[in-house]
């Protein structure tokens, strides 16, 4: 089936951008890009794109986008970094990478499989569709899908695909769609992973997380976030130790050391920016509590 030219922009555009990255000298970070950088002539105000994946690519150097990506793989064969953690791309597998989380991969040759790129103002609208806490979906990014889950994914990644290959879109058709796809995922998700009641059985983790996710760079107290959630700092600790096996601070300490590690990989910021991003008094302490959680400095990371 010939791809309608619309819809082989990304993948265009996507090699494009690696040469770019070549020419300019970026060896360790890639800038964050837009949505718009894998639309024909740069768009403004593009939603969402489709693209077929076919065959052997890879990204060697990791980077991050600032729109979501569901990548649908049909037959999976490689490794795909997220967040510095790697998995094995296989057989009918959704694989989600959220807005400023970086990546990179590697598929072979046998890989057939389709992503949508939807926009951050999209996303918006789409998060809530997850049902789920956005840092429960960045811990479990890989979804196993059974042959009937996956059919149902893939008639609707393919009816996107022909909505937007013909001449008049019906974009609100497309959105709703791409909304689907989201209630999809969630229904996937439930009893795919063994952690799943722990982090849903009580709200007030699934609101903590959101809660670090807004205030990390600037808010370090356990008792900042149980005042948030209207309880004592005590209690929140106990729920989290109960249902994570994981002291609240502890998980402040995650957030806090994941987007060090994406600055420090991704950015074009300096350390000492870094530390100041992130709400560090000053380069010591941030390298004291860099080195505790890895065993390396932050320039050793870099």
């Amino acid at each position: 089936m010939k791809i309608p030219p619309s819809i082989q922009i990304s993948c265009i555009n996507f090699t494009n951008f690696k040469r770019k990255s070549d020419r300019v000298g970026h060896t360790d970070h890639f800038p964050v890009l837009g949505i718009q950088e894998f639309s024909e002539n740069r768009l403004q105000g593009c939603h969402l794109l489709f693209n077929e994946l076919h065959g052997e690519r890879s990204i060697d150097e990791p980077h991050k986008h600032d729109f979501f990506i569901i990548n649908l793989f049909e037959y999976g064969k490689g490794s795909h970094t997220i967040d510095f953690t790697e998995y094995e791309v296989g057989n009918s597998q959704i694989h989600l990478v959220f807005p400023d989380q970086v990546h990179q991969w590697m598929i072979e040759e046998e890989t057939v499989g389709y992503q949508l790129m939807i926009s951050r103002d999209w996303f918006e609208s789409f998060l809530p569709l997850l049902r789920f806490s956005a840092s429960y979906y960045q811990n479990h990014p890989v979804i196993n899908l059974s042959q009937e889950a996956f059919e149902i994914f893939r008639y609707e990644f393919q009816a996107i695909q022909k909505e937007i290959g013909g001449e008049n879109v019906f974009w609100e058709v497309v959105q709703k769609r791409s909304e689907l796809i989201g209630l999809l995922v969630s229904k996937s998700v439930e009893g795919a992973f063994k952690d799943f009641e722990r982090y849903h059985s009580n709200p007030i983790i699934s609101r903590f997380l959101q809660l670090i996710d807004e205030h990390f760079k600037t808010e370090r107290l356990v008792s900042f976030y149980a005042d948030k959630l209207s309880i004592s700092a005590n209690y929140l600790n106990i729920v989290c130790k109960k249902n994570l096996n994981a002291s609240a601070s502890s998980l402040i300490q995650d957030r806090i050391l994941l987007e060090a590690k994406r600055l420090l990989k991704v950015s074009e910021m300096s350390v000492k920016d870094i530390v100041y991003d992130l709400g560090f008094y000053d380069h010591a302490s941030f390298s004291k509590f860099f080195k505790a959680q890895t065993g390396m400095t932050p320039s050793q990371f870099k």
